[in-house]
């Protein structure tokens, strides 16, 4: 990065927290303080011990692209949208909860919270086949594992194939077209339980994406 990149990169920073923290005002008291912490380095709260009462809704939402508004402005801040996301809350009713210890504030998600946005191969397993790991827009690192499953489904407009990475509770990441194209190249034939099926395949862990016959159908019409 040269010194015009650099200097261009510092200004558009500062902006964006001049931006973010006009928002300070208009925020209830608890997400003001978390604010405030933006750009410490702190591990993952324990959102999911925390049980205070439902304050309502807030005007904040997750778009498909994976950008955070705030009353229709966007959050430009990574750090800010990192601490917003360590303590969001996705609950049995299918809502998704910024959760502090004394606030409960229900948010919009239009698909997922996050985005898997790159993906690598552990290279120290057995035959190199280790598990597969995933970068967050939010960059957590999540590993493809039982305890963070992948599932598939058909878009509901175009019926394109979309996977979503359990992250953590019952929070998802989209994983993005680009990388849609990398996950299907990897995909081959179960073996075992899983003979008969075409997924993906992690480690020890097998995530099927439909039938050998499906799959034979779906070339079939190609």
């Amino acid at each position: 990065m040269n010194d015009k990149q650099h200097q261009q990169k510092t200004q558009r920073g500062a902006t964006s927290a001049g931006e973010d923290e006009a928002l300070l005002p208009t925020m209830p008291a608890s997400l003001s303080a978390l604010m405030e912490r933006a750009g410490d380095n702190r591990a993952l709260p324990p959102v999911e011990t925390w049980h205070p009462e439902f304050c309502g809704d807030i005007d904040m939402r997750i778009a498909s692209d994976g950008t955070w508004f705030y009353r229709g402005t966007p959050i430009l801040r990574d750090a800010l949208v990192q601490l917003f996301a360590s303590v969001l809350r996705r609950e049995e009713d299918g809502q998704t909860y910024l959760v502090t210890p004394v606030e409960k504030l229900r948010i919009a998600v239009e698909d997922a919270p996050f985005l898997a946005v790159e993906m690598a191969a552990e290279a120290d397993m057995p035959d190199y086949r280790g598990r597969l790991v995933f970068r967050t827009n939010v960059d957590d690192l999540v590993p493809l594992d039982t305890d963070h499953s992948l599932r598939f489904a058909l878009e509901d407009e175009t019926h394109g194939l979309k996977a979503y990475l359990r992250v953590r509770g019952g929070l998802e990441a989209l994983v993005t077209r680009a990388l849609m194209f990398d996950l299907v190249a990897l995909a081959e034939e179960g073996t075992g339980d899983t003979c008969g099926h075409f997924g993906v395949r992690s480690g020890d862990a097998f995530f099927p994406i439909c039938s050998m016959e499906e799959l034979a159908m779906l070339e079939g019409m190609a």
